[in-house]
Order: structure tokens, then sequence, then C-alpha cells
């Protein structure tokens, strides 16, 4: 595997670590605070897109799933690119949620096909699909990140998150939680919840895979 730029990447999968979810919880809301306003109106952008997605297919027309899978990958990077910079104490401008349009194609690919992969576990017997869909919560902010490219992302993610996969299990499980609480809030507490999980995995991501102060603003 190439190292990305990242000095002793590799050396990831022979060190042990812990997943601390109340410690990861606890720093994405410090995080979704220093700029709540902006979290906020960006899930309300992505709601108001899947909206009109979803009335697209309303019509039977492809279009609309057609537009879903080209923008989910850079839009959902938006979220990781925020709370990056916020982790490394850098300013912020709403227009940095739509930065992940700038490396369209890698984040395109993640995550189209990691999609798919989870798709295919689900439809084995369901087991595979919960594995897979655990093991490549960091795919996505790797090939962000770390520059990899779609495959060497979701291989890294997998094999690194296998080493503590049912802790990483109870993390997503708390997540899912969440969301559904906010879901209960007439989904008004989702435009809360949606980016407080995405900040509580930078912040996982940050604490086992590192996030150095170097790190280009994407």
């Amino acid at each position: 595997m190439e190292s990305y730029g990242s000095t002793g990447l590799e050396g990831l999968l022979h060190k042990s670590y812990t997943v601390k979810i109340s410690e990861y919880i606890g720093s994405g809301w410090a995080t979704l605070k220093k700029n709540l306003g902006g979290f906020v109106g960006f899930t309300l952008v992505v709601f108001l897109i899947n909206i009109a997605i979803a009335k697209i297919n309303q019509s039977a027309s492809p279009v609309g799933t057609l537009i879903s899978l080209l923008i989910s990958g850079p839009l959902n990077a938006g979220f990781f690119i925020v709370a990056f910079k916020l982790l490394r104490n850098r300013a912020t401008t709403f227009g940095d949620f739509f930065r992940g349009f700038n490396n369209f194609l890698p984040l395109f690919l993640v995550s189209l096909i990691s999609s798919v992969m989870i798709g295919i576990g689900f439809v084995l017997i369901i087991i595979p699909g919960i594995y897979l869909a655990v093991a490549y919560t960091f795919a996505l902010p790797l090939v962000l990140e770390k520059k990899m490219n779609f495959w060497d992302g979701m291989e890294f993610s997998r094999k690194l998150i296998s080493k503590n996969w049912f802790s990483f299990f109870g993390f997503a499980f708390v997540l899912v939680l969440l969301n559904l609480a906010g879901a209960l809030l007439l989904g008004i507490g989702l435009l809360v919840t949606i980016p407080l999980s995405v900040c509580a995995i930078a912040a996982a991501y940050a604490d086992i895979v590192g996030l150095p102060s170097s790190t280009s603003d994407f």
C-alpha cells in the first residue's frame, strides 16, 4: 500500500487502539458547537436536495437516482471537511461544505462502491452487510484526507476497524440511537444529530488515524 503522504500509516494496522465512544461524542459536540449554524444549514440543504430527488423519483424517472449517486459522496465529505478544519482550529466558511466536489471522482467512487458492497452484503443474509457498514466507517475520510484511491481507502478502513469491530459496532449503534431520537423530534432533531454523528466519527478518525496539522485544506 502506498504511504499517501502519511508516514507510518501502514503501521496503524499493527497497533492496538481503544474506541472511546463517550469521548468521541463529547468531542463531536464540541466541534459541532464551533459552527452550529453552518452544520445545521448544510444539513438542511442536504435535506432539501433529497426531497427534490424524491420528487423526481416519483415520476418514475431514473434521473433522481442518478443525481443521488453522483452527489452523495462529495456532499457527505463536506461534513468531514469542516469538522477536520475545526478539529485543527482553522477558520471555516459555508463554502467549505461543498469543497468535496473539488475531489469529485474519488469521493463519488468510494461512496458508490462501498454502498454497492454493503448492499450486496445485506442481500447475503444481512450479517455481511452489517459488518461492512461498520468496517467502512473511515473509508470516505481516508479518501478525502489521505488522498487514497477508493479501493485502498475501503480496504484500509476495513482492516483497521476490524481490529476492534465490536467496539466500533457499539459506537455506530449509539450514533443510530442519537439519530432515532432526532427523528422522533418531528425530524427536526436530525438537523443536529446528523452533523453531530459525523463530527463524532471525525473525532474518532483524528484519534485513531491521526490528523496532522500540516494536512491541506482539501
